[in-house]
């Protein structure tokens, strides 16, 4: 039997097919367009996704009998806000997770409403790229779209529609939508009520490994695939990443480096944020976790190689860094503030815009790539002190997304934030994590367990693990401290005049 994963990322969608060992058959990944309307808009069509998605379902059964696909499930782009009609038609493009124009309704959200409110009703403040503030700017701002709404849906719920025809989600990525109960895994009616909608427009709760539904029969016979191949929930990408590295348990932590950043430490509780300085949410393997989220990590790295540089070189610069490490890390007196979308963990700040700070005569190109390396990875540092602030102790890390394929990255990241950094030998991440959500539901393995077995059996050993360098790791302490007084110093600068 084979199983199939789906990680449906901003960029492109990723497709994962394994057998039930959990050895990769065959994966491939199709993009579609991302549009900015405006400055700090980011927004995608749901018709996109779905169409590449079957474009890469049916490339994948070219090579591979898709009839033997027991499962499917999904890896998604959290937050998203896909609006349904009547009809089921999308009735705009999505508002997509590092989207900033809700500025006034998150400002509503936590001043109005209040934090206390919104703490004690969902374990979270309001962030502009959460779903609740995206439904208040649409009542705001195009009323007569939102009156057409009759179902709310996050991305890849929009994929989980299509298969199935159902309209579901999963706890974990519900949990982003600031509309969740997540202590106590239900909806808030008192957070529906706030934004206006009814409980009837929200999509059904599932456990992230819970079978929504069966592939419809017309789907199944354009894509190859059997109608009796079942549907998952799936989950938040950073859950179902967690899932596919093992991130399980109490006190796991996973490091990815994609589009954003994240920070995710998984608990067997639900840790409450006083601050909300990190999100709570739930966990894909039916506990909880934390997690910091940082909005641009290696897309700053792609920014500056292909829109600055004009380059599709991403070794050049990194390889020179690598060769000189013993003299160039910890020594840059160049900085980088990695806010390029605005900034959420800790900061929670839309109108904060990214930097390099220290240029002089002396400066290089050199400098400059190392100094986003090092500006990203003192973001994530922030949303790790912000987790030791509440007593979560951590000393190694799992790494994912793109970023992660960058070897001086790594050594940087293990300087700064002082801990072990393993390398998974499968580097799928999201699309592992919905491959095993698919495994568990179609009762292949069961249990969290069981993808604690798989995955540490394949994926680790010994010579996967970059240390940090002590004497580095000193000279990063205070390249840190001087990074930190940056924002404060520099905040007020992007405030509206």
């Amino acid at each position: 039997m084979y199983y199939l994963g789906i990680d449906l990322g901003t960029s492109s969608v990723k497709l994962l097919l394994c057998d039930e060992k959990l050895n990769i058959l065959s994966s491939h990944s199709e993009d579609y367009p991302i549009f900015y309307p405006q400055d700090g808009w980011s927004e995608q069509n749901p018709e996109d996704w779905w169409s590449a998605t079957k474009k890469g379902i049916k490339k994948i059964g070219e090579s591979h009998d898709l009839a033997q696909v027991q499962a499917l499930s999904f890896g998604g782009q959290m937050h998203g806000l896909v609006a349904l009609d009547s009809d089921n038609d999308v009735i705009r493009r999505a508002i997509l997770w590092n989207d900033g124009r809700t500025g006034k309704q998150v400002e509503y959200l936590n001043q109005t409403v209040g934090t206390e409110f919104l703490i004690q009703e969902t374990g979270n403040i309001a962030y502009a790229g959460f779903t609740a503030p995206k439904i208040l700017w649409l009542r705001d701002n195009e009323p007569e779209n939102f009156d057409k709404i009759k179902h709310i849906l996050l991305p890849k719920d929009y994929l989980t529609f299509c298969f199935t025809g159902q309209y579901a989600t999963d706890y974990s990525d519900a949990s982003g939508m600031l509309l969740l109960d997540v202590k106590n895994r239900r909806w808030s009616k008192k957070m529906l009520d706030i934004c206006g909608i009814d409980n009837s427009v929200m999509p059904k709760l599932f456990e992230s490994y819970e079978v929504v539904g069966a592939v419809l029969p017309t789907v199944a016979k354009e894509l190859g695939l059997s109608s009796n191949c079942v549907v998952t929930a799936g989950a938040g990408d950073n859950a179902a990443a967690a899932i596919g590295t093992g991130t399980l348990g109490n006190g796991r932590c996973n490091l990815s480096l994609g589009t954003s950043g994240t920070i995710f430490i998984s608990s067997d509780h639900y840790i409450p944020m006083e601050h909300s300085e990190l999100h709570s949410f739930c966990h894909a393997d039916g506990n909880y976790h934390v997690m910091g989220c940082i909005l641009t990590a290696a897309s700053a790295n792609r920014w500056w190689i292909e829109d600055i540089l004009k380059s599709d070189d991403y070794n050049q610069d990194a390889a020179i860094i690598e060769v000189e490490q013993e003299e160039r890390l910890g020594e840059n007196n160049v900085f980088f503030m990695p806010y390029m979308m605005g900034e959420r963990s800790p900061l929670n700040d839309e109108h904060v815009r990214g930097a390099f700070i220290g240029l002089s005569m002396n400066t290089d190109r050199i400098s400059l790539q190392q100094a986003i390396f090092e500006g990203v990875s003192f973001a994530l540092r922030d949303c790790l002190e912000a987790a030791k602030d509440r007593g979560l102790n951590i000393h190694a890390t799992t790494i994912t997304g793109g970023g992660a394929k960058s070897e001086i990255w790594k050594v940087i990241l293990a300087d700064i934030l002082n801990l072990d950094i393993i390398e998974p030998i499968i580097e799928e991440g999201p699309s592992l994590g919905a491959v095993l959500l698919a495994m568990w539901g179609a009762d292949k393995i069961k249990g969290y367990k069981d993808i604690l077995d798989l995955t540490q059996s394949a994926n680790y050993s010994s010579h996967q693990v970059i240390s940090p360098n002590p004497e580095r790791v000193k000279k990063y302490e205070n390249k840190y401290r001087q990074f930190r007084s940056l924002y404060p110093a520099l905040k007020d600068f992007y405030r509206p005049q």
